[in-house]
């Protein structure tokens, strides 16, 4: 498949591009019978656009990072876990964030180095650090016990990993509460603003030679760039602290996070890598001077506006007065828009039978799932061409998150995920990322093969 990637002044490519490309998906999805009757459900991921992606977030810090200083962007794995998703940004010069052990397994099957992976996990065990630190991937303790565990780890053996502490600069939070993690109380990281805690952190650096990297996160969605800035503002302060105290530059490496909000709005990109860049130049100008290494942990942005969840209307009915189109999309693949509409909205677009845009005048109308209970909606009151039996409803931006937890309510089964690309002759090609989840699969992933389990008593 090729990945129709275009070339132009507009690194990451425009809205209009990638609606174009997204509209041809649809109809070819539908003309080729990935999208239909006995498959009303599917994702698909625009190739080209993740790759522009990529390269618009390389060339924004190359723009203003010295010459030769070393800068791994880590792909945050929980944003989108897909083994083939990981493995193309591997290609375009992304590492891996990963938060678990499965994650970690993932970026491992897509081959993606340990040099090139960040081991970020809130509440890694025992075992998780001891594989880290055996393999060589770069670890971030969250807290003073994390840490009592690596300096045993330490101890007992060598090990090639860059290793440092995860504070928390507590700046305060953005508009979503639950993806602000630099609030007073947030459970990342070694609170810097707590009493004591800011020395204690100098004295864990200067007794432990081996701690060279110093990593913050202040939020994703909702936390402005100004307020992202201002975090990385206070870890590198706190850098520069240490070092200064050290008298050498023993903390080399500053991991920065990542969180670049999404416009859910339109196609346009907004932010850009370039803009957040240019923000954090003027609010921390040492930090590009070439002095430290930077490690940078996006998900959301590098995917959300590649992927579309495109399901057919089943039913088309009307409840007091208003249109429903009762879709199989629903809280099984946007769990968060479902249940927290006013944080997570989604745009919804219209298309025909045959998989084209929809014409005709816009009608007030919701757009429902599948699922059975009454708040599974992927929009309320939403102006759009009126939705018919056998149309198509695509969730818009949908590339991070939305194929990474899903949520299996009713046992909904999870959608095949295909990308998509110029097939090299004018038209589109496919090609699976994953397999729609059988029947069979749902019922093992239910005990099937311990049916009678609980009527065999323990032991008899």
């Amino acid at each position: 498949m090729s990945d129709g990637t275009e070339t132009g002044a507009d690194v990451g490519g425009t809205g209009t591009e990638r609606a174009a490309r997204r509209d041809e998906a649809v109809r070819a999805a539908v003309e080729q019978g990935l999208l239909g009757p006995g498959t009303p459900i599917v994702g698909l991921l625009d190739v080209a656009g993740i790759r522009e992606s990529a390269a618009a977030l390389r060339a924004a810090f190359d723009a203003v990072t010295a010459p030769g200083t070393p800068v791994l962007h880590a792909f945050a794995v929980k944003a989108t876990p897909l083994v083939p998703v990981v493995r193309l940004l591997h290609e375009e010069g992304i590492g891996a964030e990963v938060a678990s052990p499965g994650e970690l397994a993932l970026a491992r099957a897509a081959g993606v180095p340990p040099e090139r992976t960040v081991l970020d996990s809130p509440a890694k065990t025992p075992e998780e650090l001891r594989e880290a630190l055996a393999l060589g991937i770069a670890v971030n303790a969250d807290n003073p016990q994390e840490l009592a565990r690596i300096d045993a780890l330490v101890a007992g053996g060598t090990s090639r990993s860059p290793l440092g502490v995860r504070v928390n600069p507590q700046v305060g939070g953005g508009s979503i509460e639950a993806l602000s993690t630099a609030t007073a109380t947030s459970k990342f990281g070694v609170a810097l603003r707590d009493e004591g805690a800011r020395e204690w952190v100098v004295r864990a650096y200067l007794d432990r030679p081996w701690l060279t990297r110093l990593h913050a996160h202040t939020g994703s969605q909702g936390i402005p760039l100004t307020l992202m800035a201002e975090g990385v503002a206070e870890t590198y302060a706190l850098a520069e602290e240490i070092n200064e105290r050290a008298g050498r530059r023993q903390v080399d490496t500053l991991d920065i996070g990542g969180g670049l909000p999404v416009n859910f709005a339109s196609d346009e990109t907004t932010p850009t890598y370039a803009e957040y860049a240019r923000v954090l130049r003027e609010a921390v100008p040492g930090l590009f001077d070439g002095r430290y290494g930077l490690v940078t942990e996006f998900g959301r942005s590098l995917l959300a506006k590649h992927g579309t969840v495109v399901a057919r209307v089943e039913y088309a009915k009307n409840a007091g007065g208003r249109p429903v189109a009762v879709t199989h999309a629903g809280v099984q693949v946007a769990t968060r828009t479902v249940y927290a509409p006013g944080a997570w909205p989604l745009r919804i677009a219209a298309y025909d039978a045959k998989g084209l845009p929809k014409a005709g005048p816009d009608v007030v109308q919701d757009v429902a799932g599948p699922a059975c209970f009454a708040g599974d909606l992927l929009a309320t009151g939403r102006a759009l061409p009126l939705l018919e039996q056998g149309d198509y409803a695509a969730a818009l931006d949908t590339g991070a998150y939305y194929f990474a937890h899903h949520y299996a309510y009713n046992s909904l089964a999870r959608p095949g995920v295909y990308g998509f690309g110029a097939d090299g002759s004018g038209g589109v090609a496919f090609a699976t990322v994953r397999e729609a989840q059988s029947v069979a699969e749902i019922v093992s992933e239910a005990g099937g093969a311990h049916r009678d389990a609980l009527t065999s008593p323990p032991g008899s």
